[in-house]
């Protein structure tokens, strides 16, 4: 067994409702999930998990959302990573994660910073991932986009987006960040999707690759067939509402849902 998967081998628990849209609403976690189970620095949530997995042992990470700060102090006690920021925009899941570091006596390792996205890093922190949680593609998008000046492009980044993964991988394109891992999940009724990235130069994908992403359309694991069974039952109730309606949805709405129908169905078949 490796370094790195002796530092991640144990099962961790967390609650699968986390951070949903937090970067919009302002709101973190509670301390306690399904079941009753309590929450905290000791225990991760499986998707979590999965992402900490692809932080590099002896990373700097900058975790942008950082709630209460979990996952990047779970990293640093398990001795995972060297150095962390955990970044929020909202006070409550700020002073938060401050409780979490104090706690566990990382202040000297570990930085909380109330700041708007990427604003969370400076140049000395020399941070070499970041990691994004709990939040839609769209939001990951906005926050690179809107955050350019803080990136150096040697960074690696490790997105959990909640939906919207088709315009996140569009902008990675666009910004010449190849897409080096990506997996699906299903955890407590909800599909979530892992994507890692790195800047690598012009990367090219297809927009079917967009839409359902590049490495896992060869791999099709179980996961992934299985969320796309769903969603086609899904949209083809969409549609067939739209065309009974058509006066009242615009065209190129009813076109597009077509157009995503026939992609998954010829991705199934």
């Amino acid at each position: 067994m490796t370094r790195a998967e002796g530092l991640l081998s144990k099962t961790f628990e967390l609650p699968g409702i986390a951070r949903q849209n937090r970067a919009r609403s302002g709101q973190g976690v509670g301390l306690h999930g399904d079941k009753g189970r309590q929450l905290n620095e000791h225990t991760l949530s499986m998707r979590l998990e999965r992402v900490a997995a692809r932080v590099p042992v002896g990373a700097r990470l900058a975790d942008i959302g950082s709630d209460h700060g979990y996952l990047p102090v779970a990293l640093m006690r398990r001795g995972a990573i060297e150095y962390a920021v955990a970044g929020e925009v909202a006070m409550t899941p700020f002073r938060a994660a401050e409780r979490t570091v104090r706690e566990n006596d990382l202040d000297d390792r570990m930085s909380v910073r109330l700041a708007n996205g990427l604003e969370a890093i400076k140049p000395e922190d020399g941070i070499t991932a970041i990691s994004f949680c709990g939040m839609g593609g769209e939001t990951i998008r906005d926050i690179l986009d809107s955050g350019r000046a803080y990136l150096t492009g040697r960074e690696r980044l490790i997105m959990q987006p909640n939906g919207g993964e088709q315009p996140l991988r569009q902008w990675l394109m666009e910004n010449n960040y190849r897409i080096l891992f990506e997996e699906v999940l299903r955890e407590n009724r909800f599909d979530y999707e892992i994507i890692v990235a790195e800047r690598s130069g012009p990367v090219l994908y297809t927009a079917e690759e967009l839409y359902f992403g590049p490495l896992q359309m060869q791999e099709r694991s179980a996961a992934f067939v299985a969320k796309w069974q769903r969603r086609l039952k899904q949209k083809e109730k969409t549609l067939n509402q739209f065309l009974r309606a058509r006066q009242n949805v615009p065209e190129t709405k009813v076109q597009a849902l077509a157009q995503q129908v026939r992609w998954i169905t010829e991705l199934l078949g």
